[in-house]
């Protein structure tokens, strides 16, 4: 497994979890793998379809990511092709006899073309090695990438009893695992979960306050760098990158209004460095596997947490740091519930709604980012304090609201628990709104007594008591404030700290206190939690609901592998040579150029980045390159060393 590792992917060690994974698939084992953006997924069954006999093969949702995926195993010296549309009568000729005769090892094809008879036919003359699923949650209704042709993919294990499957994805809730593993239908499956926690990326929320001219002063702050910026709708897109374009910046728009054939163009110009910024729906990412993206921006909110993740996910491919920025407004909340209103069926409307819910949760959160983030996914970040949020690096002042919460807490009683927030704060601001009169909730002892504070404030309050677990919040479309065990105890003299409202807060009631700073009590221990939590999640591989005989594989028994160095992503030793940085970059480019490929596809930044610190201009120094195999080596090895000797001696 290193050998090829070494000598096709030129990296000397596993990153957590790859070994064990590709050692289950070697055995002929089904395999679930729940990894992030980044985390090597690929790796997991492109180093067992080159150690097996016979043909891999892949099932993912895009042909744009297929010819990412083929382009990149060639310029590696691999035999790998894909079926698609995209290929003439010929072409598909050429490649079918290719697979006939032995000469490819890993072929890529949509779930529509796998299930197509031609296809199957075509497989009874192949000796299959094994069959991965890519982005494997789109096969499950939970997910938010539910895609109907997957719901076909059970029939391999039918068909195929004796060939392993192994399915992927990087994002994905307990529930939608479960639901992926048994629509799937893996036998006994081996279950690994990464930790969704990327080091590397930075999480903030800036509330939508002169939202264009912030992002202006976000961009000049990246200029060079790759980045994304997504919108909700076609025409924020096309509105924004106009004005964008005006101001100097080079960006292209990209969403399903546009031809075929124009978003195929405005997306391999940007995986190819030709524009830095791509302002996009959704309907832009998957799947793209451009490793050196600096910052996403989320001009909109997005509809669900899954989604964020996901989209953010594509930054900092390569381990190298990335800045994720939300802008947030709540009127967004009325924007997306538009459209949510709109779903045909009940059940999806219900779901979308809760979704959204936690995505606005996640935004007015006080709590750490990255540890909301793991936590919706099932992992426990064990610090509060990441070091790469805003939340922890800019953390609001507290106060103690208890006074304030037992008004609160106590209307609720009041109404026995059967309204929503808005309305008992409409009761505790004194509203004299026609609801109110019509329920008699202005005879209420808790009518009128929240005075001291804006019905705004009231709100904010609120919100922060159901994210804190004072409250809970039960229904979907008409959510109804419940108190439980904490509610108790607060009633009874517990304390409450809320963070302090932006504008100075009056005198009653629940007077500001003492205030306190969140701050962590120990910024280095913590931060170093934060960069070390790449080992398996505690909860997450426990359990399986489609077997007893899951494989179980816990926290303790992969210690020794989650805490290898992984050469994938190094340390940096020292600031690389920028100017020379610089001139392999070009370098990469007029290669990729001549090659017809993305410049990442020659060798990725990381590498780069290596070369301009450790100038090698041997093979062996060569060769000990992140990213460097025997095949680039032999490819590309001479052309950089030689650019890099030239830059030594202080030729132009």
């Amino acid at each position: 497994m290193h050998r090829t590792l070494q000598k096709y992917f030129g990296y000397s060690e596993f990153r957590p979890l790859q070994e064990d994974i590709i050692r289950d698939v070697l055995d002929g084992k089904d395999t679930f793998v729940l990894m992030p953006t980044g985390g090597g997924k690929s790796i997991c069954y492109q180093i067992p379809a080159l150690m097996m006999d016979g043909l891999a093969i892949v099932v993912s949702p895009l042909i744009s990511l297929m010819k990412d995926q083929v382009d990149g195993l060639v310029s590696n010296g691999i035999a790998a092709a894909y079926l698609n549309s995209t290929l003439s009568y010929r072409e598909q000729q050429e490649t079918t006899r290719a697979i006939v005769d032995g000469h490819v090892k890993i072929l890529y094809v949509a779930p529509e073309r796998l299930c197509m008879k031609s296809t199957l036919e075509l497989l009874k003359y192949v000796n299959i090695s094994l069959f991965a699923i890519d982005e494997a949650h789109c096969i499950s209704q939970w997910g938010h990438d539910f895609r109907p042709e997957y719901r076909r993919l059970g029939f391999l294990k039918e068909k195929f009893p004796d060939i392993p499957v192994i399915g992927l994805t990087a994002t994905a809730t307990p529930k939608v695992k479960d639901d992926t593993i048994k629509m799937l239908k893996l036998r006994s499956p081996s279950v690994y979960v990464a930790s969704f926690n990327r080091s590397n990326l930075s999480y903030e929320i800036r509330q939508k306050k002169n939202t264009f001219g912030d992002l202006e002063d976000l961009l000049k702050s990246h200029d060079g760098d790759s980045g994304i910026i997504y919108c909700n709708s076609r025409k924020s897109v096309e509105s924004l990158s106009r004005k964008l374009n005006n101001k100097g910046f080079h960006t292209l728009p990209y969403h399903a209004g546009l031809s075929d054939s124009k978003r195929h163009e405005h997306q391999e110009r940007f995986i190819r460095d030709d524009v830095d910024i791509i302002v996009a729906t959704v309907a832009f990412g998957m799947g793209i596997d451009k490793p050196n993206v600096r910052f996403v921006v989320h001009y909109d909110l997005p509809k669900n947490i899954e989604g964020y993740y996901q989209e953010t996910g594509r930054g900092g491919r390569d381990g190298l740091e990335c800045e994720c920025v939300l802008y947030f407004s709540r009127g967004d909340w009325y924007k997306i519930k538009y459209f949510i209103d709109k779903m045909s069926k009940k059940s999806e409307r219900d779901i979308a709604t809760v979704k959204l819910r936690e995505m606005i949760d996640f935004c007015e959160s006080t709590t750490c980012r990255r540890k909301v983030l793991l936590g919706y996914f099932g992992e426990e970040l064990e610090s509060d304090y990441c070091g790469g949020c805003d939340v922890c690096l800019k953390p609001r002042d507290t106060y103690d609201a208890s006074e304030a919460a037992r008004v609160l807490l106590s209307c609720v009683d009041e109404v026995n628990e059967r309204f929503g927030l808005t309305h008992v704060v409409d009761i505790i601001s004194g509203s004299r709104a026609k609801k109110i009169k019509s329920y008699k909730h202005d005879r209420l002892k808790s009518y009128a007594t929240g005075e001291g504070y804006t019905k705004s404030e009231w709100l904010d309050m609120a919100r922060e008591m159901v994210r804190l677990g004072f409250l809970d919040v039960k229904g979907a479309k008409y959510p109804l404030l419940n108190l439980n065990k904490q509610s108790r105890e607060v009633l009874a003299g517990g304390e409450v700290w809320l963070t302090r409202p932006s504008d100075a807060v009056a005198a009653k009631p629940g007077k500001p206190k003492t205030t306190i700073s969140r701050s962590p009590t120990s910024k280095s221990n913590s931060s170093n939690n934060a960069r070390s939590s790449t080992s398996v999640s505690k909860t997450s591989n426990s359990k399986s609901t489609t077997s007893k005989k899951t494989t179980s594989k816990t926290t303790a028994s992969k210690k020794s592998t989650a805490t290898k160095k992984s050469k994938r992503v190094p340390t940096p030793i020292s600031r690389p040579d920028k100017k020379l940085f610089d001139r392999l970059k070009k370098l990469r480019k007029r290669l990729a150029e001549d090659e017809d490929v993305p410049p990442y596809i020659i060798f990725a930044d990381t590498s780069l980045r290596q070369m301009a610190v450790k100038y090698p201009i041997r093979n062996e120094e060569f060769l000990d390159i992140t990213g460097v195999g025997e095949f680039k080596l032999k490819k590309y090895g001479p052309v950089f060393m030689e650019e890099i000797t030239r830059y030594l001696k202080g030729s132009k």
